[in-house]
């Protein structure tokens, strides 16, 4: 069952000079779910409005308002959330998904990346890093580690996707264990623009993704 969800006590409700990032999440991982919800009591700018805990609610949220960002775990009781996902970006072209994972996930990251995903994030996560990570994707960025990264650059050196001069390096770098701040660092810009990068390059990936007769990662 889905169920609409309400921010609880004073502290978070933002500053009316605040933009406000509506979050949906989808995963049966009620300890997760209430992780996030722990992490967001005192947030002012991210407003949880809708949880579901299956595949045929998370696709049940979708007719409702969009929401900016979207927390999806790729494995849901009655399926794939790759099916969330693709359904997701299609519905609310303007909405960040980003995956939920565990180390024993069997998901190909990748592959949720080429559905539309813009990011992942371990739940292990700290409370901080998982509202940075909400904040980032809505402006715009992307998140990335090392396999992922490694993963992309050897596709990269087949011909797809094709990677600029910058973004080679800003995958190299994470590729080789440094953080996004550390490849920013190093290059001389800053973090936004590594996730920036990182963004586009998914972006395209997607593109090859869906151009495909299948529409499936390759």
């Amino acid at each position: 069952m889905f169920q609409s969800v309400l921010p609880a006590g004073p502290h978070t409700h933002p500053a009316p000079s605040l933009q406000r990032i509506h979050l949906m999440l989808v995963d049966d991982d009620a300890e997760f779910r209430g992780a996030v919800m722990a992490a967001l009591q005192c947030c002012s700018d991210i407003t949880p409005v809708a949880a579901a805990a299956s595949r045929a609610d998370g696709l049940a949220l979708l007719s409702r308002a969009p929401a900016d960002v979207m927390l999806v775990a790729p494995a849901l009781p009655d399926g794939s959330g790759l099916e969330v996902i693709r359904a997701a970006v299609r519905r609310w072209p303007g909405c960040a998904v980003m995956v939920a994972t565990t180390l024993g996930d069997r998901a190909d990251l990748l592959d949720c990346i080429e559905a539309g995903a813009a990011g992942y994030l371990p739940k292990d996560s700290a409370p901080g890093h998982i509202l940075d990570e909400i904040r980032g994707l809505s402006n715009g960025g992307g998140s990335i580690n090392p396999l992922i990264a490694h993963r992309i650059l050897m596709r990269s050196r087949r011909g797809e996707p094709a990677l600029s001069t910058y973004e080679a390096q800003a995958l190299e770098l994470i590729a080789r264990g440094f953080t996004a701040d550390e490849a920013a660092r190093r290059m001389e810009v800053s973090r936004h623009t590594v996730s920036s990068f990182v963004r586009s390059v998914y972006a395209r990936m997607q593109a090859l993704a869906a151009s495909r007769p299948d529409g499936l990662a390759s």
